[in-house]
């Protein structure tokens, strides 16, 4: 056949799909020997005479013709509809059977609900003794005995009421009430909580403990306990160094002293030994500093050895600033008067005696003397303390505790931003 005859048939074939799938949404090959002689003559390979399943015959049987049928595309359009159908009908089924499984799953808590309150009920009889229609404590305390075959005690039967008295009147009505395994329950939690409660508390006696026998420890090491009489006596001897170096200040009333007062007399003697000795000033300096940091010996003693450091580094300001004004008035032409010389050096002297003597007085009673200005301070924040000491017993400085400490508080607010 031609080319207009191919397109002819072609175009029959197309317009016949078109029109079959409005219907069944499928292609149907019509199955007469008219059409496949007209496509045979034209030349035309159809589709199916390339598929097997789907392969028109040229000669009709009854038995190819009805495997043409059977498997043609409105069987297998009707064939999926079904399965669809059977699948939607399954749904339903288990939906039915979820259905019916939580009505019984609800009956079954209903029915379990029923027997609680039941069981409540009559433990609520058994323990209203006096029908009274409440549960007092004494009845409740009676009743679980009884029921659980325990002693229980006062205090344990008040936890159970605080428990499940909801409305704080001291009994339990018949809605406040649960049943005998309810209050089993409880008792049990109870007791874990108590016994959890003996073991934090013995861990935490422990560790109190132990911190007392650690304390007890530093104490030893660290000499705070009261004075004796002889470290009474002893704390005043640390005085007499800014004694003999403030005696410069005191020569003008020295010199016109009673020559036959027994104390100018030691005064003088004890500054000649002093001035004896080469260095004595340095000498005296480090001895004290050195024994000021024994913790063995008695805290007023170091804290006299201390101020009496801090006192003599004190005495040489009055002479830098004498020293001073006399190069700026020699420079500008002008001398101080010899009257006030004298009476400032006196003052600086007579200044010197009354805190030396302050000193003496309350170190001689056992009160340390921490109430010179400027100077006591400073001296109590040298003074080693108990919590200046490690677990080991080691004196650890001021600034390396400072410093530890930082660092503590540094590396607690980094993990507190990781977390």
């Amino acid at each position: 056949m031609n080319s207009f005859s191919r397109s002819a048939a072609l175009s029959a074939l197309i317009l016949s799909a078109g029109a079959t799938a409005g219907a069944d949404a499928f292609a149907v090959v019509p199955n007469t020997p008219s059409f496949a002689s007209a496509v045979g003559r034209s030349g035309f390979n159809s589709p199916w005479d390339r598929s097997p399943s789907l392969a028109t015959p040229s000669s009709s049987s009854s038995s190819s013709s009805s495997s043409s049928s059977s498997s043609s595309p409105s069987s297998v359009l009707r064939m999926s509809v079904e399965s669809d159908e059977a699948a939607d009908s399954e749904i339903d089924r288990l939906k039915s059977m979820a259905q019916k499984l939580r009505a019984e799953a609800a009956a079954l808590e209903a029915e379990k609900a029923r027997a609680l309150a039941d069981a409540a009920e009559g433990a609520f009889r058994r323990f209203d003794t006096n029908r009274d229609g409440e549960i007092s404590a004494k009845e409740l305390k009676e009743g679980l005995e009884k029921s659980l075959k325990v002693e229980l005690s006062d205090r344990r039967v008040k936890e159970l009421m605080d428990a499940f008295d909801a409305s704080g009147d001291g009994a339990l009505q018949l809605d406040e009430f649960v049943t005998i395994d309810r209050f089993r329950t409880k008792l049990d939690q109870l007791a874990r909580e108590e016994k959890e409660l003996a073991i934090e508390a013995a861990k935490r006696a422990k560790e109190e403990e132990e911190a007392a026998a650690l304390a007890q420890a530093k104490a030893e090491l660290l000499n705070d306990g009261v004075p004796t009489n002889s470290d009474k006596v002893v704390s005043v001897l640390p005085y007499l160094f800014p004694l003999m170096d403030g005696l410069a200040y005191g020569r003008f009333l020295l010199q016109g002293a009673d020559a036959s007062n027994p104390f100018v007399d030691i005064v003088a003697a004890l500054y000649l030994l002093y001035r004896s000795v080469p260095f004595s000033g340095f000498i005296a300096f480090f001895a004290l500093n050195i024994l000021s940091g024994n913790p063995g010996i008695n805290r007023l003693v170091r804290f006299n050895m201390q101020q009496a450091i801090f006192l003599d580094i004190a005495l040489f300001f009055p002479g830098l600033v004498t020293g001073l004004l006399g190069l700026i008035g020699g420079a500008a032409g002008l001398a101080i008067p010899p009257a006030v010389t004298e009476l400032s050096t006196d003052a600086i002297f007579l200044t010197l005696l009354a805190v030396l003597g302050y000193c003496t007085v309350s170190s001689l009673l056992g009160i340390t003397p921490d109430k010179v200005p400027l100077i006591s301070d400073n001296v109590s924040n040298q003074m080693p303390t108990i919590d200046m000491f490690d677990d080991e017993g080691r004196y650890v400085p001021k600034e390396i505790r400072d410093m530890e400490e930082e660092t503590k508080r540094q590396r607690e607010e980094e993990d507190e931003k990781k977390k």
